[in-house]
């Protein structure tokens, strides 16, 4: 380590100077035979290959148990036949033969799930015939990395989640119903006052006499009923008292029997004709003797109450 001394300008001296010093003492000391060749070459010495197959033996022996193969589970195989190569009609190579590309890093997987898939088709026969189930059982409970306290509050964080996802939506659901509902009330209070301003324009016309026409009595019913939904509830209501009474004084209308009309019998019949009373003349009213009940003029009248 090489000190640094305080230089008065910079606080410091720079590396640089410090370069030089240390050239300068290398030159000084190979001069005066200090320095030899080689002396500062770190000598690296080839790493010594160790094939020690007696111990490699003892320890495999170590280790080595002769258990069943249920116990061990162990398999050696060649991969699966390539399907994929098989579809596209590729030959195919004898087992062991095949050249993998180490640095195809797709080819390499396939070959290892390959190897998988023939592993398997070979265990599961022993597996079978050794009676050893290959399939979890349906009332199977493993053991849970977390414990059931720990499950329980997550469940319950999920069951609160869930709840205010629903009351979330189910507010949603509201505002829009009652968006709609308003909407459809706007539309209805327009409707009916759409349709009392036809009746009462409507009204207007059949008093005035512009129109004989009496639609606007039908009211809300069917498009399809109009016309004679009305005429059957004038009907069934019948005439009002005004009718009643023309229809008594002047009949019903149309033509009649005739029983008032004059024939010809008569018209030549004058035996029940008297003179005095067609022209005013007969009768205690107008007798030469008679009393005329006329009334006083209005000044007689007014005469005769200031009398009173």
């Amino acid at each position: 380590m090489v000190e640094i001394d305080e230089d008065p300008q910079l606080g410091f001296e720079s590396e640089e100077d410090d370069d030089e010093l240390l050239d300068e003492e290398l030159q000084e000391a190979f001069a005066k035979g200090w320095l030899k060749p080689g002396m500062n070459i770190p000598l690296i010495e080839p790493k010594k290959a160790v094939n020690n197959v007696e111990g490699l033996k003892k320890c495999v022996a170590e280790f080595k148990k002769n258990l069943p193969w249920a116990e061990r589970l162990d398999l050696t195989n060649y991969p699966a036949l390539d399907i994929v190569a098989k579809a596209e009609g590729k030959p195919q190579q004898p087992e062991g033969s095949e050249d993998i590309n180490v640095d195809d890093d797709f080819q390499r997987e396939m070959y290892f799930y390959r190897q998988a898939q023939a592993t398997v088709l070979a265990a599961l026969p022993k597996l079978q015939k050794f009676k050893i189930p290959t399939k979890r059982p349906e009332d199977y409970f493993a053991e849970m990395a977390k414990t059931d306290q720990h499950m329980q509050k997550i469940r319950k964080k999920l069951i609160l989640k869930q709840a205010a996802m629903e009351k979330k939506e189910k507010a949603k659901k509201l505002r829009e119903q009652r968006k709609y509902g308003k909407k459809v009330q706007t539309q209805v209070i327009q409707h009916r006052q759409k349709q009392k301003k036809a009746m009462l324009s409507a009204v207007k016309k059949y008093q005035k006499g512009m129109t004989d026409k009496l639609d606007f009595l039908e009211g809300d019913q069917d498009p399809r009923q109009k016309g004679s939904g009305a005429k059957n509830q004038i009907n069934k209501k019948g005439p009002n008292a005004k009718r009643k009474f023309k229809e008594k004084k002047f009949g019903f209308g149309g033509k009649k029997k005739g029983s008032k009309w004059n024939t010809k019998d008569s018209h030549d019949d004058v035996s029940g004709f008297k003179a005095k009373m067609a022209h005013g003349k007969g009768g205690k009213k107008f007798g030469k003797g008679g009393k005329t009940n006329k009334r006083p003029g209005k000044e007689a009248r007014r005469k005769m109450k200031a009398r009173k």
